[in-house]
């Protein structure tokens, strides 16, 4: 697609380096806190100044931080903290060690993606050898079923695999189970080693035949019968990353999956019938959940990475009518999207917003106000700069930047906060790895020329690691 708008010249370029040199010196101010109180733990609590490890980690030190700045650290050009974090991963990285349950998806996503990538722009074979030292560990999750299903959880000491209790009496997510794809494919293309391209092959069948209520698919799978779990359906959590890995899948393999292409079509077809809406009173685009055929008007943060994934679509389409049609959708939800955050005291989104006949893009329940370092907002303007040229969406991401820098950073790093509507915040002390792998990662090249990870040559994982398209 052509750019709609053009570079102002000198000025535009030494703000745009100002800029990203701000965001650099964020990422090498996270970077020391980390390297200085929580070095090879799962991540940093900057004001405690110690170790913390979510439960999707187990509970061993697996370097979760260190494996998603990996790619980050090398895109930078900081070259002495990636031969640090290289040096730690040829050394000390063994997911065997890890004790407790490992999530199979977040365990994709980081790590096999983290160190993917890290091969994928170093040609560095530490990074492929540790990657299906990894991906091995995961294969039980997927002999565990008779469906092919994965199962959510393994543990690596005993093979054993399960799903989480909660989710809708132990069924499988379809976020987690359809965003292994592009990790798992590429491992087969760089090992030669086919088994794991077949592993997620299964999952796509399943998919393909299965019947789909509306031409929708719900967040949950029971993966021993292969039929879907309760109704409920919704681009953020438990769904988002499905879709992503439909179109990105379709693109990796230079457009040639044909099939694939077709169920994204159908699937955002169907979301687009049956959960756009617009707010009564400020007409803001926006994607409902539905919960037994009843509308929840509610988005969250992570829903709103699918505005990038309409602008990367925009991009690639070759029909003008669609061309636009999903650059237009694009843009509308990304304007939902900063309606949430210049609509808090902070000028940072919340976990989750609400449309009511009085509340528009805010969130309105207690436990949805919180911010925990994501990226998914910034991630939808970092696609839209690179896709219109409009540098709206650089002044966006800037403004963020700043807000975080502003209420998140704390005395060794950066926390997430519990209320986005008080200037007076309250920290979570936790520094997220995925602030490494994506909040820093879309901000830095939101500020770089666009042959810098080239869209046209690179596909962003989940966790935003780029993998080459073929």
């Amino acid at each position: 697609m052509e750019k709609q708008y053009s570079s102002n010249g000198t000025n535009n370029d030494n703000e745009a380096s100002e800029r990203r040199e701000f965001i650099k010196n964020m990422m090498k101010f996270a970077w020391t806190g980390y390297k200085k109180f929580a070095w090879g733990a799962n991540e940093l609590r900057p004001i405690s100044k110690m170790a913390h490890s979510g439960s999707v980690f187990g509970a061993g030190n697996i370097g979760a931080s260190i494996i998603d700045a990996l790619d980050t650290l090398y895109i930078m050009g900081m070259q002495e903290e990636y031969n640090e974090a290289k040096e730690w991963v040829a050394s000390n990285l063994d997911l065997k060690n890890a004790k407790g349950d490992l999530s199979v998806f977040e365990t994709n996503i980081r790590f096999v993606g983290g160190l993917l990538s890290a091969y994928a722009l170093t040609g560095e074979n530490v990074f492929m050898k540790k990657a299906k030292e990894t991906a091995d560990l995961l294969i039980p999750a997927f002999d565990a079923t008779p469906s092919g299903i994965p199962m959510a959880l393994v543990n690596v000491r005993s093979g054993r695999a399960s799903n989480w209790g909660w989710a809708s009496g132990g069924c499988s997510i379809l976020s987690e189970f359809g965003s292994l794809d592009l990790e798992f494919r590429y491992l087969s293309r760089i090992t030669g080693n086919d088994i794991y391209a077949k592993k997620v092959q299964k999952i796509r069948e399943v998919l393909m035949e299965i019947e789909k209520p509306d031409g929708l698919y719900p967040n949950y799978l029971n993966p021993n019968t292969g039929k879907w779990c309760q109704k409920h359906i919704s681009v953020g959590a438990l769904g988002d990353s499905f879709y992503e890995y439909l179109l990105k899948g379709w693109i990796i393999n230079n457009k040639n999956d044909t099939a694939l292409k077709g169920m994204y079509d159908a699937a955002v077809e169907a979301i687009e019938k049956n959960l756009l809406y617009k707010s009564s009173q400020d007409q803001l685009w926006y994607f409902a959940e539905m919960k037994n055929n009843r509308a929840e008007h509610k988005m969250d943060h992570l829903a709103c990475f699918i505005a990038g994934l309409f602008a990367l679509q925009s991009s690639h389409e070759t029909d003008l009518t669609r061309q636009k049609h999903f650059l237009e959708l694009a843009q509308n939800i990304a304007h939902t999207c900063h309606e949430s955050y210049v609509r808090t005291a902070t000028g940072i989104g919340p976990e989750s917003f609400r449309f009511t006949s009085s509340a528009e893009a805010v969130a309105i329940r207690e436990g949805e106000k919180y911010y925990i370092l994501r990226p998914e907002v910034i991630e939808g303007f970092f696609y839209l700069y690179r896709v219109t040229g409009d540098p709206k969406y650089r002044d966006w991401c800037w403004s963020a930047a700043q807000a975080i820098e502003k209420y998140c950073k704390v005395e060794a790093g950066y926390s997430g906060i519990r209320n986005v509507y008080e200037k007076s915040v309250s920290h979570d002390d936790v520094q997220q790895s995925f602030f490494f792998a994506e909040t820093l990662k879309y901000l830095y090249l939101v500020f770089s020329d666009n042959d810098v990870i080239p869209l046209n040559q690179w596909v962003f994982n989940t966790e935003a690691h780029p993998l080459p398209v073929e």
